[in-house]
């Protein structure tokens, strides 16, 4: 016997993982090795220590509520003309200067919106057809060519999407983008554990890998050498947002001026979250430090607490747009923030080799938020934007979040946009007029367009 594999025996025994013995056992010489590969790659210690964690009894409400504060915040409209366009100055002179780069998390697929492949090859359904990867391209296109400067774009895939997406890109050539800009890396994974905590395998005798959310961007950025590319690159900052916004301002000069001028390590986007039901989290201070409350985590005694004016009093809309200074990500590249564990139904192989199909939640995927990161920053620039030119989620199929609404909400806003410029209403009622990134970024440079309307 191989003595990879009887470290692999050892070690399944030592962390009471028999029943993947009887399996081991029973594989082809091939097939063992790659699952005695994957055990010894298994960090039990921190497997055991997010169960635990997990397991613990929660904090009673109402000690939880006296952890959490108001965090201070600015809005974008309550600075002058004057202000803004030295903010965005200031964005544009790190752009022009080569200091920012971009992360894109893009390791989710579109099955859930009816859609086969990697999430960020959807077309939501404009005139265009455009996917969101093209629109964000397009988008960055624009910034690099008034720039002077090609923005350096790391695309965070997933093990189930990594091969699709970079073949997606490279068959649109890159949609005019320089190859040499990209830099696709894969988000790290962890096993997926039965709610007893046992480790479960696939139906091909492997260990059942999950994606381990996009807290783990860092760490994966570092095993990459992603890091060591942004350190040859000279990068300063590093725009991060999520692949699902078909609204998203990529590299957004704006923002990353005010977080330069500020120049705390985190800078975050936020809107203003108006619906108490609405599924997105809300920052604030927890132990006096900066932190994200989920949607679902929210305590009920403060969720719809109110202001005298009738708002939300915790209102501040998580949006998963942030600017992190370099120096952050490299510094904290292996921070041990926590995971958190979401029960899931999956599908497994037992121990005698038989495929479970669960009707219930039966295991816990593990994931790290990118927003675990924020406690570990003195101070959070935070930056309010409008809703309506900021986020357009795709969430789901059809309803609220869906690529339908995503499509009414870039209609609406380059309509906006249009009338802005001039364009009478009675030449834009009833079309839908798409604008192209690579003609205005945040509806700039449209005067000269209103006579072709």
């Amino acid at each position: 016997m191989n003595h990879h594999i009887r470290l692999a025996e050892a070690k399944l025994r030592m962390y009471e993982q028999e029943h993947v013995l009887k399996i081991l056992a029973r594989l082809p010489d091939q097939e063992k090795n790659i699952l005695a590969a994957q055990i010894m790659e298994v960090d039990f210690v921190r497997l055991n220590k997010a169960l635990a964690e997990h397991n613990q009894p929660k904090e009673v409400i109402n000690d939880t509520i006296d952890t959490i504060s108001a965090i201070p915040f600015e809005d974008w409209e309550d600075f002058e003309q004057g202000a803004k366009a030295a903010y965005t100055e200031r964005g544009w002179e790190l752009l022009r200067a080569g200091k920012v780069g971009v992360i894109v998390v893009a390791g989710g697929q579109g099955s859930r919106l009816g859609h086969e492949g990697p999430k960020g090859t959807l077309d939501i359904g404009l005139p265009s057809q455009k996917s969101l990867f093209q629109l964000q391209a397009e988008r960055l296109l624009y910034l690099s060519r008034k720039a002077g400067k090609s923005i350096p774009w790391y695309i965070m895939t997933s093990p189930d999407n990594h091969e699709e997406t970079t073949a997606f890109f490279h068959s649109l050539d890159y949609f005019g983008y320089p190859a040499e800009d990209f830099f696709f890396f894969q988000q790290n994974t962890m096993p997926a554990l039965g709610h007893d905590g046992k480790l479960l395998l696939t139906e091909d005798g492997t260990l059942m890998l999950a994606p381990s959310g996009n807290g783990e961007c860092f760490a994966s950025l570092k095993r990459s050498g992603a890091i060591a590319d942004m350190k040859r690159r000279g990068l300063e900052w590093l725009f991060y947002y999520n692949v699902d916004n078909a609204l998203i301002k990529v590299a957004d000069p704006a923002f990353i001026g005010v977080a330069a001028a500020r120049n705390h390590m985190v800078a975050t986007k936020v809107i203003e979250k108006t619906d108490v039901d609405e599924k997105i989290g809300i920052l604030c201070l927890k132990n006096e430090r900066p932190a994200v409350l989920e949607y679902n985590e929210i305590p009920a005694a403060i969720k719809d607490k109110r202001t005298k004016d009738g708002k939300l009093f915790y209102n501040l809309g998580h949006i998963s747009i942030h600017v992190f200074k370099f120096d952050f990500i490299e510094d904290h590249a292996d921070a041990d923030i926590p995971f958190h564990a979401a029960s899931k139904k999956m599908k497994y192989m037992d121990a005698e080799g038989n495929m479970i199909s669960p009707t219930e939640p039966n295991a816990y995927k593990l994931e790290r938020f990118i927003f675990d990161f924020f406690p570990l920053a003195d101070q959070l620039t935070i930056l309010r934007g409008t809703r309506e030119e900021e986020f357009a989620p795709v969430k789901n199929k059809t309803g609220e979040d869906s690529p339908h609404s995503a499509r009414k909400l870039v209609l609406s806003l380059h309509r906006n946009w249009l009338r802005a410029a001039g364009v009478p209403e009675e030449q834009l009622h009833g079309r839908d007029i798409e604008i192209s990134p690579l003609i205005s970024y945040d509806g700039e440079g449209l005067k000269d367009w209103n006579s072709k309307f």
